[in-house]
């Protein structure tokens, strides 16, 4: 049985910070790619950070690049996202993502599991 369990979401204001946790358990996070998206009110499911198993690749959408940082830590079984310098457009419900393989961490209908979900809430 696979669940993630996110952490770390609240509200902060313009140019704060945030560390958003999500534990593993029923697979090993180091042998699947991993992500987090992320949904605004009214707004599509986007992609914002990817870590590739093998690699240890990074991806980064455009709006998070250089302010955001994807990481894992293999004896925790845990992935984390830390959000630095946050804006008020980053303001949505953050998800921990596994995909179905490599090209299923880019894309929402390549994504297997789904964490519940956990609230990041920037104030101007």
């Amino acid at each position: 049985q696979v669940q993630l369990v996110e952490s770390g979401g609240g509200s902060v204001q313009a140019g704060g910070s945030l560390r958003l946790s999500c534990a593993a358990s029923g697979l090993t996070v180091s042998s699947v790619c991993m992500g987090w998206f992320r949904q605004a009110p009214g707004k599509e499911r986007e992609r914002v950070a990817t870590f590739y198993p093998d690699s240890g690749s990074t991806y980064y959408s455009d709006s998070v690049k250089g302010r955001f940082t994807i990481s894992r830590d293999n004896g925790k079984n845990t992935l984390y996202l830390q959000m630095n310098s946050l804006n008020p457009e980053d303001t949505a419900m953050y998800y921990c993502a596994v995909g179905r393989g490599v090209r299923g961490c880019a894309v929402v209908s390549g994504i297997r599991y789904w964490g519940q979900g956990t609230q990041v809430t920037v104030s101007s």
